[in-house]
């Protein structure tokens, strides 16, 4: 795990980077569950394209924010090229953090 006192490095998250680990915060999901959630829970306003969702996977893998799951659904029920994410520890206090500044900046407004 890197060091907590790193996540101000993180923040602000950008708003693709917090949706990602505000999916993953309920579950593992793979690329396409990701982009269905975040325009479940963002009213559509947010849609992601594959390319922009799987740059910013990919920059979330390098730093920590994320890993790939070992996990598989039920056999017959997943198609065997799907990856899978998880959300780390790491990942996890970043995404508190950046609650704890949005509401900071809600209260300050």
């Amino acid at each position: 795990m890197r060091d907590p006192l790193d996540l101000d490095r993180y923040l602000p998250l950008k708003p693709v980077a917090f949706q990602v680990l505000l999916s993953l915060s309920e579950s593992e999901r793979h690329g396409y569950g990701i982009t269905q959630d975040i325009a479940a829970r963002t009213s559509a306003k947010m849609r992601l394209e594959p390319g922009n969702l799987y740059r910013h996977l990919k920059f979330m893998l390098d730093e920590g924010l994320i890993e790939e799951s070992d996990r598989r659904p039920v056999p017959g029920k997943d198609d065997e090229r799907r990856r899978y994410y998880r959300l780390t520890r790491f990942g996890r206090l970043v995404a508190l953090a950046e609650v704890a500044r949005l509401e900071s900046v809600a209260m300050e407004a």
